[in-house]
């Protein structure tokens, strides 16, 4: 089984497992970018992990201070991987996995003020998910912030009415991170 290491924070140079099978884990270079650009908010944040896999990416966000990390994966195999990656690092109790559909989930929870201060995503490309998640965050932001890996080819929208749009290639890989205003 491959591994990834945590980047930096309180659990930097640890490693977590990576699932088996066609699971693309955020790259270390582009995921230290990332955490860059949002980690001035990170710090006492509620993260949401969308199409979580490995956890790399809210795992991350908890080693740079985030309190609390919501975990979505919809995969039974790969859940039990990400359960594992929770506990090597010690973070149950700031942590809580849920089975399902990333679309499924951000579109049933509450409505009113965005839930989370930061959210990620990094679903399987060509999957159309990246899209389906960006036009959900559009109608009714769930997160103050929301980044998504996908491939440098997919467009995605490059507005948001009261808010910011900031994408950044890396090669074949892009991250998109909108962010409303309020």
């Amino acid at each position: 089984m491959s591994e990834l290491r945590i980047v930096a924070g309180e659990w930097r140079g640890r490693r977590i497992a990576v699932p088996p099978g066609t699971v693309r884990p955020t790259s270390d270079r582009v995921r230290e970018a990332w955490m860059s650009i949002i980690n001035p908010f990170l710090d006492g944040a509620r993260v949401l992990d969308l199409c979580a896999g490995s956890g790399a990416l809210g795992l991350e966000a908890l080693s740079r201070g985030a309190v609390h990390c919501d975990f979505v994966e919809r995969d039974p195999k790969i859940l039990t991987t990400l359960r594992r990656n929770i506990t090597t690092l010690g973070a149950e109790g700031r942590s809580m996995v849920h089975k399902s559909e990333a679309e499924r989930f951000v579109g049933d929870a509450d409505r009113g003020a965005p839930r989370w201060d930061v959210a990620f995503s990094d679903p399987p490309y060509q999957s159309g998910v990246a899209l389906a998640l960006t036009e959900l965050w559009l109608q009714r932001p769930f997160a103050t912030i929301f980044g998504v890996e996908h491939e440098a080819a997919t467009a995605l929208p490059d507005v948001v009415p009261g808010g910011t749009v900031d994408r950044r290639v890396y090669g074949g890989t892009a991250i998109t991170i909108l962010r409303t205003d309020s």
